[in-house]
């Protein structure tokens, strides 16, 4: 057992006597009660659980949360800047993309991660960025529909001639 400390969505938490080896997914939800992150196939494939580390994607269910100590960790709680939906969220919301849900939150992280780092990304850069993010759905055209719906929203907020959610 260790005792180790977090920054989750920008907030210090102190974890005591938990196994050293325990992933950062049951971390998430049976500690911490941040329930957006799911358990897909606990392998890292399929994407479900998809955080973000100092913004880059990972897989939770298969990182040691210890060895994140010092790291900026965000979940889906933690996206939206306030009651202010990430654009990627209102595209969602926009595109009607969820059918299950399930796998939305692990496809919205990937998604902020790619236009983090690709703002304006073509449609093979989509595929690529979300390639290990399964949807048993079957909703890949309207995710990337949504991505590209953000991407859009995001460039005119950052030219300053349109707000980003609207």
């Amino acid at each position: 057992m260790t005792d180790f400390s977090l920054t989750i969505n920008g907030k210090a938490h102190h974890l005591k006597d938990l196994p050293a080896d325990i992933p950062l997914l049951w971390v998430l939800r049976d500690e911490l009660n941040l329930v957006g992150s799911k358990y897909g196939c606990g392998g890292g494939y399929c994407g479900a659980c998809t955080v973000h580390m100092d913004g880059m994607a990972i897989r939770s269910c298969s990182m040691p949360a210890a060895a994140l100590a010092g790291r900026q960790i965000t979940t889906i709680e933690g996206l939206a800047e306030g009651d202010q939906l990430h654009p990627l969220q209102q595209a969602w919301i926009d595109n009607d993309v969820p059918q299950c849900g399930y796998c939305q939150a692990g496809q919205i992280m990937s998604a902020a991660a790619l236009l983090t780092q690709q703002p304006q990304p073509s449609d093979d850069d989509i595929d690529k960025a979300m390639a290990g993010n399964l949807c048993r759905c079957g909703t890949y055209t309207r995710i990337k529909q949504a991505i590209h719906h953000a991407a859009e929203h995001l460039a005119y907020d950052a030219s300053g001639s349109k707000e980003a959610n609207s």
